[in-house]
């Protein structure tokens, strides 16, 4: 018991307090928190090369390596503002979701399924005329800088009106069109274009677009290739290809009306096993 006592008196236990505990758990949270935003990114290895400068400047003290030790405390003069440099995005990321607001107002299912609905047979209609176009759906992260940057719509979703604007002789056709609460926000929309290095080179500028907003966001983004006249959905970074109508809704309706974020590696698996499924539009028409 004496050892014990000692122990824990080496370590200042023996006057933990409720509210250490509750500053331990905020801080594992946090940490947390960080390495689920970095996770799969090239930050992670960033990371893990500023845990491993850690590591060596507690090891150059405690064996009293004065070369080394001089090395990084010069060096860690610097570290504050070569973290924010290197991890400008994930910071900005980590911020948009602390931001997000928990009391936001969701739509009804119906309402959502009407419009995934809609979103679908367009990108449908789009790939078999050849039409390219980037539909991009809103989810907790706000988009409204990107749609400041496009020119406001504000309309009810339906295909006809998503095929109007993508239509090469319309002047809204350049860019993405953003869906904000089951209405058109904006068209026009101009998105950030991913810096991925490990992208194929056959993804043209209108899928590394999409692929740039969901790295940064949330949403989910629709693509139409006009070279192939296939459909594609990006999510978290990440782009699912040739996918067909029913397939299509499905997917959609997982991520946007389930919540279930599907993982990338068993997205084409899974988008494959969907097209078995039959999906029908609300006047009861097959899809």
């Amino acid at each position: 018991m004496e050892n014990i006592l000692a122990w824990l008196d080496v370590l200042n236990l023996s006057h933990f307090r409720f509210k250490d505990f509750i500053d331990i758990v905020l801080v594992a949270v946090g940490i947390y928190y960080l390495l689920i935003v970095i996770q799969g990114t090239r930050a992670m290895r960033i990371a893990l090369g500023i845990i491993f400068l850690v590591l060596l400047g507690y090891l150059s003290t405690e064996f009293k390596l004065e070369t080394i030790q001089w090395l990084l405390s010069n060096f860690l003069t610097y570290l504050v503002i070569a973290i924010v440099i290197l991890f400008q995005s994930e910071i900005r990321k980590a911020l948009a979701r602390f931001g997000m607001n928990p009391f936001r107002r969701r739509s009804g299912r119906d309402e959502n399924l009407r419009t995934l609905e809609e979103v679908c047979l367009a990108a449908s209609l789009m790939a078999a005329k050849r039409t390219g176009g980037i539909i991009v759906i809103e989810k907790d992260q706000g988009l409204k800088n990107y749609v400041e940057g496009g020119r406001l719509v504000d309309a009810e979703v339906s295909y006809d009106l998503l095929i109007t604007i993508f239509n090469p002789a319309s002047p809204l056709h350049d860019g993405a069109v953003i869906i904000q609460e089951n209405r058109i926000a904006a068209a026009s929309c101009f998105l950030p274009l991913t810096a991925n290095p490990k992208l194929s080179t056959t993804l043209g500028t209108r899928h590394r677009a999409a692929i740039g907003l969901s790295e940064e966001t949330d949403a989910v983004a629709v693509i139409v290739s006009e070279e192939r006249g296939a459909v594609s959905v990006a999510q978290h970074g990440r782009i699912t290809r040739a996918l067909e109508g029913k397939a299509l809704m499905k997917l959609l309706t997982n991520i946007l009306v389930r919540d279930m974020d599907i993982p990338p590696r068993d997205a084409a698996k899974r988008t494959r096993e969907m097209a078995r499924h039959d999906f029908t539009l609300a006047d009861g028409s097959e899809q």
